[in-house]
Order: structure tokens, then C-alpha cells, then sequence
């Protein structure tokens, strides 16, 4: 099929009846007017229009508040969120600090890769001896005065521990995580509530 020229009067009425629509969806952008060259009268009409700069001020859109960088709730309510998978009267004694924790390891210090080694392995002992409760001490991480653009959260250890302990190999043998109680560590410490070991 060939293309035929849109002849002038053709493209006036095109026009006319274009300029008398309603947009379908009037909060989008318009699209372009037209795929036809412009006629040479517009092309004037747009060069020797000058462009009106709109007055504003600076940080005129802006709410008053900073930007959050940070969109999750904080490590102690996510951890208070997670649904309780163990007899509910032990999380309570858990909870208050009554039970006391069969074995502890503590990662002050360790790198990130070697601390994920050493609770694989830690956790996996204590598994197959059939303890129950252990306690992870994390730290609560050091605090840093450098607000760079970049938010780093306090203490990595403390908010990588939670996440290994629900990934495979551990999540087979972890039934339940929950912040230690003050007297074992408070927030910087997790009781880890091991499943019964099988056979």
C-alpha cells in the first residue's frame, strides 16, 4: 500500500477536530502533535516564542522532612514481629531471661565471612549434641560519626546474625531467633531456640 500526501485542507480539518478533543487521561503528558513537518509558520511561531521561566524558590517541594534512607522498621520490631514457632510458655520465660542458654558464642570482632563460618559450624554442634537454647553475641556494633551519603547500618554482625540463621544450612535445624534478654546481652545478643534433632 502506497502513502498519499495528507493535503493541506485535509490536515486544517484534522486539526480542527483534534482541538476539540477531550484527553481520555488529562493528568498524562500530551503526546507530540503531530509525525507531520510542521508547517513553516509554526516553526517561526516556536522560534520567536521566548521560553518564561516559572518563579520558584529553593526546596519549594520539599515536606520538611529529611529523606529517610531507611524504609524497614528497626532490627528490634522486625525481630518482635516474627511469629513464635516454639511452646509459647518457654518464648515467655525466654523472653523475661529465665531460661538459661546451654552454650554461647560470641563474634566480637570477627569479620563478616569468618563469623558466618564460625555460627555455621557453631550451630550445627550444638544441633547434633541436642542442646536446645544457645546464645550468639553479636555487639551492638560500633557507632560512627561519618553521616556520608551512604547509610551504613550500626553494628553488621547484629543485622547479618538473624538473616543466617533463617538461610539454608541453618534454617533446618533454627526453630526460633529472638533478642536476648538484658541480662545475657540485651540487644546485642540473640537466643537461638534450636528444633529436636531426628532418630
Amino acid at each position: 500500500m502506497s502513502r498519499r500526501k495528507v493535503r493541506p485542507d485535509e490536515l486544517a480539518l484534522w486539526r480542527k477536530v483534534a482541538d476539540t478533543a477531550d484527553p481520555i487521561h488529562p493528568d498524562r503528558p500530551a503526546p507530540a502533535k503531530s509525525l507531520l513537518k510542521p508547517t513553516s509558520r509554526e516553526v517561526r511561531e516556536a522560534r520567536s516564542a521566548p521560553k518564561a521561566i516559572e518563579a520558584f524558590e529553593i526546596g519549594q517541594k520539599v515536606n520538611g522532612h529529611a529523606p529517610a534512607h531507611d524504609v524497614l522498621p528497626g532490627l528490634t520490631d522486625r525481630m518482635k514481629a516474627l511469629p513464635v514457632m516454639m511452646d509459647k510458655r518457654a518464648h515467655a520465660n525466654l523472653r523475661r531471661g529465665k531460661t538459661r542458654p546451654e552454650a554461647r558464642i560470641d563474634l566480637h570482632g570477627m569479620t563478616v565471612d569468618r563469623a558466618h563460618g564460625v555460627l555455621t559450624g557453631f550451630i550445627l554442634r550444638a544441633h547434633s549434641q541436642g542442646k536446645r537454647l544457645v546464645l550468639v553475641i553479636t555487639g551492638k556494633g560500633k557507632r560512627t560519626d561519618d553521616d556520608g551519603p551512604i547509610p551504613v547500618r550500626q553494628g553488621v554482625l547484629r543485622h547479618n546474625v538473624p538473616h543466617w540463621l533463617q538461610i539454608p544450612p541453618l534454617a533446618q535445624v533454627v526453630m526460633q531467633v529472638s533478642e536476648a534478654h538484658g541480662r545475657h546481652g540485651g540487644g546485642g545478643a540473640y537466643y537461638v531456640y534450636l528444633r529436636r534433632p531426628r532418630g
